[in-house]
C-alpha cells in the first residue's frame, strides 16, 4: 500500500510539472508574438511625425520652438500679408534643411488653411502622412508624401 501511494505522488508531481511547463510555454509564446504596429509601416509617417516633433520641441527651457517663433511673428503683425510672407520664407528655409522633397505645411485655424510652405505636387500624392500641432490659437499641419 505504501508503494502505491508513492507512485501516485510521483505521477501527480510529474503531471503538475508538465502542466506548469505548458502554461509557461503558452504565456511565453503569447508575450513574444509581435503585434503589428501600423503607425510605423510607412517611412513617411515617421518622417512627418519626427519633423513636427522637431518643430514643436524645445532643446532646453530657454529655447523657443519653431512653431512658437512663427506664431509670434504672425500674432505680432496681426496676420498681415508681410508676416505671412516672412513666415513662408522662414518655413521654406527650415524645410530645406530637412531635405524633404514632397511636403505641405499649412496653418488651419486663424489663416483659414493657408499653405505656408510646400514642395512637390500634392494632387499626385498617393500616400500622405499628416500630423497636426497647435500653438496658441494657431493650428499647423504638415503633410509628407
Amino acid at each position: 500500500m505504501l508503494d502505491e501511494r508513492g507512485y501516485f505522488y510521483i505521477i501527480d508531481a510529474v503531471l503538475a510539472v508538465i502542466l506548469i511547463l505548458m502554461v509557461f510555454l503558452v504565456v511565453n509564446t503569447v508575450i513574444s508574438i509581435q503585434s503589428p504596429d501600423y503607425s510605423y509601416d510607412s517611412r513617411e509617417i515617421r518622417t512627418a511625425q519626427d519633423i513636427m516633433e522637431i518643430l514643436s520641441g524645445k532643446v532646453n527651457f530657454t529655447d523657443g520652438t519653431f512653431l512658437g517663433d512663427i506664431s509670434k511673428i504672425l500674432k505680432d503683425d496681426e496676420n498681415s500679408k508681410e508676416s505671412i510672407r516672412e513666415v513662408s520664407e522662414i518655413c521654406k528655409n527650415r524645410f530645406a534643411s530637412f531635405n524633404l522633397t514632397n511636403y505641405r505645411f499649412s496653418e488651419n485655424n486663424v489663416l483659414d488653411e493657408k499653405i505656408l510652405s510646400s514642395s512637390g505636387d500634392y494632387s499626385k500624392a498617393t500616400k500622405v502622412s499628416t500630423v497636426t500641432r497647435n500653438y496658441d490659437e494657431y493650428s499647423y499641419t504638415l503633410s509628407v508624401w
